[in-house]
């Protein structure tokens, strides 16, 4: 029993189950968004958008494809409200969180010509004249 207890306890069995019921949670959030808000807009566009009516019959067997049409306009919706909602900008804030400072540079102007010289050089390549040593940013 200590060990079963031990287990349970173990940080990423509960951030595992914090995850699962956020999102069952989360879920029912884009279903609502997608079933209240983005069905309706489609429907005002294009008329109705409830396709479960639709079917067909082959040798007495009935086909629902209707339900099947739903169900994947469904998906697709869901899928393009997660990606457009939520993927989208977390991707953007952390590409913002992690920028990298621009690199040190490796060269630097001549004072005298203005050609690009390596930042150690201590005389210009292209003049010959002598350069200094190149001055460390604050």
């Amino acid at each position: 029993m200590r060990g079963f207890r031990q287990f349970l306890l173990r940080g990423n069995v509960v951030d595992m189950a914090v995850g699962v019921v956020i999102g069952a949670s989360f879920g029912a959030v884009v279903s609502a968004l997608v079933k209240d808000l983005l069905t309706p807009l489609i429907a005002a566009i294009v008329g109705k958008p409830d396709f479960s009516a639709l079917v067909f019959e082959l040798n007495g067997s009935r086909f629902l494809y209707g339900d099947f049409v739903n169900a994947v306009l469904s998906f697709v919706l869901i899928a393009a409200a997660v990606y457009f909602f939520i993927v989208l900008p977390v991707n953007a804030l952390v590409a913002r969180s992690h920028r990298e400072p621009p690199p040190d540079p490796t060269t630097r102007k001549c004072p005298e010509c203005l050609s690009e010289i390596p930042v150690g050089a201590r005389r210009c390549a292209h003049c010959t004249a002598a350069v200094g040593p190149a001055a460390t940013p604050i």
